[in-house]
C-alpha cells in the first residue's frame, strides 16, 4: 500500500482525487431513499434505527482532524488509502447486514472516511504545479456537493427497483475503483511533520465533538431541555475548554490552535460553519417541497426519484464553477470569492422564497445555490492553505471541512425544528406549512448573508497573490499555498 507511483501525471491526479472525494460524498447520500425504512428492513424501533445516519455523522466528525494530523505525519497518500479501505469494509458490512447493530458499525466504519476530501487537497498542494493548484483544490473542495447532489437520483432509482443492500454494494465497487487508481496514479507527497502523535489529544477532541454532536443531533427526539441534552452540551464545553489547555501546552499538538488562530484561518472556518449550515438547508427543504402531496396547496407531489434528478444538476453546476471559482481566485484572491459566492447562495434562497410553484422554480434555486457553493468550497481550501506552512496542510483543510460539518448538523437541527412546529393537518396528518419552508429559507439566506460578512474580516488579499498581506510568513511554501 505504500509503493507510489515514480511521476506525477497533474491530469491524472486530480481526476482520481476528485473521483475519491465524489465517492465518500455519494456514501452519505445513498442512505436517504431507506431512512424512513429502515425501522422495518433492520427489525428495530425508529429511535434505534436512525443510528444508522448518526453513527456516520459522528464518526465523520472525530476522523476528520485526527486522519489529517496523521497524514501530516505519516503520508497523506497512505491515509487516504487507509480511509478508502475503511469506506470499503464499511460498504461490504453494511451490504451483509439485516439487523441493527452490523449496520450501525458499518455506517461508522464508512463515516471514517470523511478525511479523504481534505488529504487530496493536500496532496494536491505537494505534487501539483502551482498554476493548477487553484482549480484542483476549488474541484476536489466542490466534490462534496457534487457526490451528494448525484448520489440522490442513483440512490432512489437503486431503492425503487433493487433490493436494499445494493446501495451498498454499488458503495463498495467504487470505494474499490477509486482505491485502484490512487495506488497506480496518485504520488505519495514527501512533505512531512514527522513527531509523536497526539494521543489524550485525539481523545479530548473525540470525546467533545461526540457530546456536541450527539445532543445537536438527538437533540429533538430526546427534547431540547431535557437533562441528557443539556448535559451534553455542558460536558462538550468542558472537554472542549480542557481538550484547548492540553492543545496549548504541548510541542506537537493535534491541532496548532496557535495558527487555527490567525485571523485568516479563524474567519474563513468561521464562514465554513455558515456556508455549511446554507449548504444543507437547501437539501432539507427542496426534496421534501418537491414530495408533498399536491393537496397541500405548495406540495408538488413528485417521486423520490424526480427529486433527486431535479436536484441534481446541481452538483454539475457546482463542478462547472470550480474553474470559475479558481479564475476569480487567481485575479481577485479567495477572500472576494468567498464573499460572491455567499451573496449567489443568499441570492438563491431569496429566490426560492418567491419561485416555489412549479418544478422548474426549485431546479433553478438549486442551481442557484450549487453555483454559489462551488464558488464558496473553491475558496475556503485556498484560504486556509495561504496561511498556513506546508507541513500542517492536511490538519488545516481536514479542519476546515469539520466547520462545515458542525454547520450542516446546526442546519439540519434547526430546519427540524422549524419544521416540526410550523405545520398544518392533511388528511390526519401533521405536515410542515408553507411558511415553515419559507423561514427555513430565510435562515439559509440569513446563514450565507452571514458568512459574507465574517469573509470580510478575513485580511486582504494582492491580486494574482491570495497571501493575505497581515498573515505570518509560512516560508517557501507561500506561493503555493495561496493557490496560484
Amino acid at each position: 500500500m505504500s509503493a507510489s507511483p515514480a511521476a506525477p501525471r497533474p491530469n491524472a491526479v486530480v481526476a482520481v482525487l476528485a473521483l475519491a472525494g465524489i465517492v465518500v460524498s455519494l456514501m452519505q447520500t445513498l442512505v436517504i431513499p431507506i431512512v424512513p425504512e429502515l425501522p422495518r428492513l433492520l427489525d428495530a424501533p425508529a429511535s434505534d434505527a436512525a443510528w444508522a445516519v448518526t453513527a456516520t455523522l459522528l464518526a465523520a466528525a472525530v476522523a476528520t482532524p485526527v486522519v489529517g494530523r496523521l497524514g501530516d505525519m505519516a503520508g497523506k497518500r497512505r491515509m487516504l488509502l487507509f480511509s478508502v479501505c475503511l469506506l470499503i469494509v464499511g460498504s461490504v458490512v453494511c451490504g451483509l447486514s439485516d439487523t441493527l447493530v452490523p449496520m450501525v458499525v458499518g455506517r461508522a466504519l464508512q463515516g471514517l472516511s470523511a478525511a479523504v476530501i481534505p488529504l487530496g487537497i493536500s496532496i494536491m498542494r505537494d505534487e501539483l504545479p502551482a498554476e493548477r493548484l487553484a482549480g484542483a483544490t476549488a474541484l476536489m473542495s466542490a466534490s462534496l456537493g457534487v457526490g451528494g447532489a448525484l448520489g440522490l437520483p442513483i440512490a432512489a432509482l437503486i431503492a425503487d427497483n433493487m433490493d436494499w443492500h445494493m446501495l451498498f454494494w454499488l458503495s463498495g465497487a467504487l470505494g474499490a475503483v477509486a482505491l485502484v487508481l490512487v495506488l497506480i496514479l496518485v504520488p505519495e507527497s514527501a512533505v512531512r511533520t514527522g513527531g509523536r502523535f497526539d494521543v489524550l489529544g485525539g481523545l479530548g477532541m473525540a470525546a467533545g465533538l461526540v457530546c456536541l454532536l450527539l445532543a445537536i443531533s438527538k437533540g429533538a427526539d430526546w427534547g431540547w431541555g431535557s437533562g441528557t441534552t443539556l448535559g451534553l452540551f455542558a460536558a462538550a464545553v468542558v472537554v472542549l475548554l480542557v481538550w484547548g489547555w492540553w492543545e496549548l501546552r504541548i510541542p506537537q499538538p493535534l491541532v496548532d490552535l496557535r495558527t487555527t488562530a490567525r485571523r485568516q484561518v479563524l474567519f474563513t472556518n468561521l464562514a465554513s460553519i455558515a456556508v455549511g449550515f446554507s449548504m444543507f438547508a437547501m437539501s432539507l427543504v427542496l426534496p421534501q417541497l418537491l414530495q408533498l402531496p399536491e393537496a397541500t396547496g405548495y406540495g408538488l407531489g413528485r417521486s423520490l426519484l424526480t427529486a433527486g434528478l431535479v436536484m441534481a444538476p446541481s452538483g454539475l453546476v457546482m463542478m462547472a464553477f470550480a474553474p470559475v471559482s479558481a479564475k476569480v481566485s487567481r485575479t481577485r484572491g479567495p477572500k472576494v470569492t468567498l464573499m460572491i459566492g455567499a451573496l449567489i447562495v443568499a441570492s438563491g434562497y431569496g429566490l426560492n422564497i418567491v419561485l416555489m410553484s412549479e418544478v422548474w422554480h426549485l431546479a433553478l434555486v438549486s442551481c442557484v445555490i450549487g453555483a454559489g457553493i462551488g464558488f464558496t468550497y473553491g475558496a475556503m481550501p485556498a484560504l486556509i492553505m495561504g496561511a498556513v506552512p506546508a507541513s500542517e496542510t492536511a490538519a488545516a483543510n481536514s479542519l476546515n471541512t469539520l466547520m462545515r460539518s458542525i454547520g450542516t448538523s446546526v442546519a439540519s437541527a434547526i430546519a427540524g425544528v422549524i419544521l416540526a412546529q410550523m405545520t398544518v393537518s392533511l388528511g390526519g396528518f401533521a405536515l410542515p406549512s408553507e411558511n415553515a419552508f419559507k423561514v427555513v429559507m430565510a435562515i439559509g439566506a440569513g446563514a450565507a448573508l452571514l458568512a459574507f460578512v465574517i469573509a470580510s474580516f478575513i485580511p486582504r488579499h494582492r491580486a494574482g497573490t491570495g497571501v493575505a498581506h497581515s498573515a505570518p510568513a509560512v516560508g517557501a511554501e507561500a506561493p503555493a499555498a495561496s493557490a496560484h
